[in-house]
């Protein structure tokens, strides 16, 4: 009797999620119609109507008190007869006042209005018309500065970067968007995200004015101090659909969620380089790509686990390899971690680096008993444990010959002529360059041992093929995701240990009808007992 496997469950679920989320994102894009008999609302800049757009300062919020608007409300910038239809740059500088530079906050007010209220008080066009309000500064900490470990003076260094932290930062780019679809909306339809920004005039909501959240990135922001007076901000004012609008309000949304669970602003800022400048088909392939990595890491992980756990002997795998990726994977973690890689990046690098540690105690043949507590190991090798041995010494013999001197020279040029944050950055650094760039030798030995051993029987090749599936994805990601250079290199570095591998699964192919004593690779201890009980 055959069984529904996991794996097949687990890919339906997949399957459903992966599709109701690109149809809920295709939803988005789609505005609800307005039937006979509803109160419509349409959009005020449908007729195109001469507008000028005004931008004000302000270090509060809510700029005004006691029936009259603060004086620290400054208009800094006014478009006549502004083109709302196509996009446009402004550069406006911006004198900061003392309480924002003392860790205070500051406010920048745009607003599209017509000529009889272009010279109102700020207070009335506060109160009547849609004025948006973004904020300029934002609180974060600073990158962390880099020096010469042999030329610069380490202590004095980190002393000046101390010393002079701010706590505040400004935006250098102020991105805002305009609503400008003719749209007619039912009242009572009306998006609840769409509904704090609606201003209602007779049949008419006044111009949508919103910050772009998704292009207000680290990269823009400038270190306030007691001493900056002045900064130059870029205004840039693009149109909007009304999907484009509506996508950037949820992702708001969802950022503010990530920020409120811990995550750092780096991460969010990761989150929005995918999003940013992207319409809903390449959104779609977005989410379709990620789910699919996500879904193949855990399939890799769980067939990989499976394999090891009903592995009894080690005949035709290198050890050498299996130590080193251990150790490769354990460097790359650290080092994205000190990079402040993406989690999207970083957590699979965390899981898979715990899964190639566990696989050190199988090789080792290590036993662990808690009563009494005792650590020892269990030999027990047989004579195709021995060959293999004695085939990944060989490699590992002629390997080494070329890789370590490589990795100091490496280590040396780096020392010499690289700024680096610390002493432990450059150790950390040099040990994961020596791995991106020479970890496929490492491959080497388990290559050599199936060339030795005509065969390949005894690699795990259904997570294997999960991993190279995840692989080929990598190298979508490599252009989406924030990563290091050198991991991204890495992705593509590990395309061609793959051919490689397929090459000799084809050119030793394995006999699935010969009788043996272990678990076949392809095979899990679940899957052997089934066929047992079929025949």
């Amino acid at each position: 009797m055959k069984y529904i496997s996991f794996t097949f469950i687990l890919t339906l679920i997949f399957a459903g999620y992966v599709i109701n989320t690109i149809w809920t994102l295709a939803e988005i894009f789609i505005p609800p119609e307005c039937s006979r008999g509803d109160r419509c609302l349409t959009n005020y800049l449908a007729s195109n109507p001469i507008q000028h757009l005004v931008l004000y300062t302000s270090i509060k919020e809510f700029p005004y008190g006691n029936g009259k608007f603060e004086s620290s409300v400054n208009k800094v910038y006014t478009s006549l007869k502004f083109d709302y239809q196509n996009p446009a740059t402004m550069e406006v500088t911006l004198k900061i006042p003392r309480k924002t530079r003392n860790n205070g906050t500051f406010y920048m007010h745009a607003v599209l209005l017509d000529e009889s209220k272009l010279y109102n008080d700020f207070i009335d066009i506060f109160r009547n018309e849609a004025v948006h309000t973004l904020p300029l500064v934002t609180y974060t900490e600073p990158q962390a500065a880099t020096f010469n470990l042999l030329k610069d003076n380490t202590d004095g260094a980190a002393q000046k970067y101390k010393e002079v932290k701010p706590y505040s930062h400004i935006s250098t780019v102020a991105p805002l968007s305009i609503l400008t679809d003719s749209l007619n909306l039912p009242a009572r339809k009306i998006p609840p995200e769409l509904h704090p920004y609606m201003r209602v005039r007779g049949k008419n909501f006044l111009p949508i004015i919103q910050h772009n959240v998704l292009k207000s990135r680290i990269a823009n922001l400038q270190l306030l101090n007691s001493s900056t007076t002045e900064v130059n901000v870029t205004v840039n004012v693009s149109p909007s659909s009304y999907g484009s609008l509506r996508l950037a309000l949820h992702v708001r949304l969802a950022l503010n969620q990530l920020k409120s669970l811990g995550f750092s602003e780096k991460d969010i800022d990761d989150v929005k380089g995918i999003f940013a400048d992207t319409n809903l088909y390449l959104l779609s392939a977005t989410v379709l790509i990620a789910s699919c990595h996500l879904l193949f890491d855990f399939l890799a992980f769980k067939n990989d686990v499976s394999f090891w756990r009903s592995k009894k002997t080690l005949a035709g795998l290198s050890s050498r390899t299996i130590f080193w990726r251990a150790f490769s994977q354990s460097v790359i973690f650290f080092y994205l971690l000190d990079e402040q890689t993406s989690l999207l990046v970083l957590i699979p690098a965390g899981i898979s680096a715990l899964i190639e540690i566990w696989k050190v105690k199988k090789v080792l043949h290590l036993r662990i008993t808690w009563r009494p507590f005792r650590i020892y190991r269990d030999v027990t090798s047989d004579e195709a444990e021995k060959t293999t041995a004695r085939a990944d010494a060989e490699a590992m013999k002629y390997l080494s010959m070329l890789l370590y001197p490589l990795c100091v020279a490496g280590a040396i040029y780096s020392l010499v002529y690289e700024p680096h944050k610390s002493w432990y950055s450059w150790a950390l650094h040099s040990v994961v360059n020596g791995v991106y760039a020479f970890g496929f030798l490492f491959m080497l030995p388990q290559l050599f041992v199936n060339y030795r051993l005509r065969s390949v029987a005894a690699l795990p090749w259904r997570a294997f093929m999960y991993k190279a599936f995840n692989t080929f994805i990598d190298d979508v990601f490599a252009f989406i995701i924030t990563m290091p250079t050198a991991h991204r290199v890495a992705c593509f570095r590990d395309d061609l240990v793959f051919v490689v591998y397929l090459y000799q699964r084809w050119l030793y192919p394995v006999d699935k009808t010969r009788t043996d004593t272990s678990v076949s690779m392809d095979e899990t201890t679940e899957e052997v007992t089934d066929k047992q009980k079929n025949d």
